[in-house]
């Protein structure tokens, strides 16, 4: 395989033409080594427009250890409007991947991967490729106490969720912004909401279905 002619044709063919048009991200895309925070055994479809096992169990899978497509990533970097001041909290470390395009955007990242594996993954691929401002945390995003160390800037929810996690808009900084895929199976809508001082303002940009998160509060639902 010819990995460059296979990054550009990820950019040109999956990227752009989902209205990804920054140049910074497409730039980033380019230089970030996406092959690299792959798994050995499928790093043939490390540009494929496709979700990426991170474990090769049922059990993982089921679990939605997943690279997202690259497409979606993409989006949410863009979407986010990462500055280089900026201190960003993502919840969902997977293969480290996500963390290292935030990181090269960030001041600071700090990143929560719920599963010991997956996190010492993530972290060697992180050192790996020298992005040093990310840490890698083991602890579960839906219940971890980060009042230390917030306030955030960005929050990026790598993984779906039922409904706006209300304990993560709390840790935002006034103006900060959180992007989570909010919704259930079939119909899911990336949610970018901004901190202000009469509430969250929210947009709905796009739509997408991905993994759930694990344990994060879903809906009510009422039974007649």
């Amino acid at each position: 395989m010819n990995v460059e002619q296979a990054r550009f044709n990820m950019i040109e063919q999956q990227i752009r033409p989902w209205d990804v048009l920054d140049t910074h991200v497409l730039e980033l895309l380019a230089v970030v080594k996406r092959e690299d925070f792959v798994p050995p055994a499928f790093r043939a479809l490390a540009f494929a427009d496709m979700q990426i096992p991170l474990a090769d169990t049922e059990a993982g899978i089921a679990m939605g250890q997943v690279m997202l497509e690259p497409r979606i990533e993409a989006r949410i970097l863009q979407d986010l409007q990462v500055a280089k001041h900026e201190k960003v909290l993502e919840i969902g470390t997977g293969s480290g991947f996500m963390a290292a395009l935030l990181g090269h955007r960030a001041q600071r990242v700090l990143t929560l991967e719920l599963d010991n594996g997956l996190a010492a993954f993530a972290h060697a691929n992180l050192q790996r490729a020298g992005v040093l401002n990310v840490e890698v945390r083991v602890a579960d995003g839906a219940t971890a106490d980060l009042s230390a160390d917030g306030p955030f800037d960005v929050i990026a929810l790598s993984g779906s969720v039922g409904q706006l996690p209300e304990r993560l808009m709390g840790l935002l900084k006034p103006g900060g912004r959180l992007m989570a895929i909010v919704g259930e199976d079939p119909i899911m809508r990336a949610t970018l909401a901004q901190q202000a001082q009469t509430g969250a303002m929210v947009t709905q940009p796009w739509d997408e279905n991905i993994p759930r998160l694990l344990n994060f509060p879903e809906p009510s639902r009422f039974k007649f």
